[in-house]
């Protein structure tokens, strides 16, 4: 049992107890289920975009403790100040620090997409994502069917979601539903919690022409994020990177700023 696979079997209680307590019917009254969501695939295409998604997270079973006192809207607003294409808010509790509640309390400032990262099995969380303020959710195929994953895409594409799936190797695109919106390369090793970006460049041939891609994890500089632009992919999931450092605002802001200075570097070569 890889450690997904232990993430999954301590939730699933969890979300049987949620379904008592504020059911389906519950979530539906909820201000934000009606909204219109921002699109993230949309976000990553634009030709001006970063292709960052930045994300808040406070802790990992790799990372005890990467910045467990940040606030969450002190961080998302800097983030998006700062030029994020769109965020990535965990909401797991025990193993990453996250709540339901850090999407809920940002909703309101923030006008760029928000990915609900989370370890989604079950349709009460789809409706949950929409709950609370959500645009996107994620699925990760290491631990879920090919059926699972057609239910619960199908399911977020009636609530007007954008789903993103997550894959750890090439075998796992055998997975795909016409409703996945993105996919998404993860380059952390399961065994060793290493991360490399040469997961996402040696799988990039074999993702789908029509489907936006992604790097997450493991990406440390503007110079891997041009190594992964080669080869196709249009955003950049990055975390831990801003994260564990004093601001991570203004370290993302930094990162941005880099990008779009080599950008402009480039185009200056290629019209003098």
């Amino acid at each position: 049992m890889n450690i997904l696979e232990k993430i999954i079997a301590y939730k699933k209680p969890l979300v049987t107890e949620k379904k008592v307590k504020e059911p389906v019917a519950a979530l539906r009254e909820s201000a934000y289920f009606n909204r219109k969501p921002f699109s993230l695939k949309q976000a990553l295409a634009d030709t001006d975009s970063s292709g960052i998604i930045a994300e808040f997270k406070r802790k990992s079973p790799s990372k005890p403790a990467i910045n467990l006192g940040a606030s969450v809207k002190e961080v998302t607003k800097g983030y998006q100040e700062g030029g994020a294409a769109a965020l990535s808010i965990l909401t797991d509790e025990h193993f990453f620090g996250g709540k339901i509640q850090d999407i809920v309390q940002v909703r309101e400032q923030i006008d760029i997409p928000i990915l609900r990262k989370d370890f989604i099995f079950d349709p009460y969380q789809v409706y949950e994502a929409k709950s609370i303020g959500a645009d996107a959710i994620l699925l990760i195929a290491e631990v879920l069917s090919k059926e699972k994953i057609l239910e619960l895409s199908s399911l977020a594409w009636q609530l007007r979601l954008e789903v993103l799936m997550e894959i750890h190797s090439a075998e796992q695109l055998s997975k795909i539903s016409p409703f996945i919106d993105i996919i998404g390369v993860n380059n952390r090793n399961l065994k060793t919690f290493e991360t490399s970006i040469q997961n996402s460049i040696e799988l990039a041939p074999e993702i789908p022409n029509d489907v936006l891609r992604i790097s997450e994890s493991g990406i440390h500089s503007v110079q891997e994020i041009q190594s992964l632009q080669s080869v196709g992919y249009k955003g950049f999931l990055i975390g831990e990177q801003f994260m564990k450092t004093q601001d991570p605002a203004n370290t993302c802001r930094n990162f941005i700023q880099e990008i779009k200075g080599l950008k402009s570097m480039q185009f200056s070569k290629k019209h003098p």
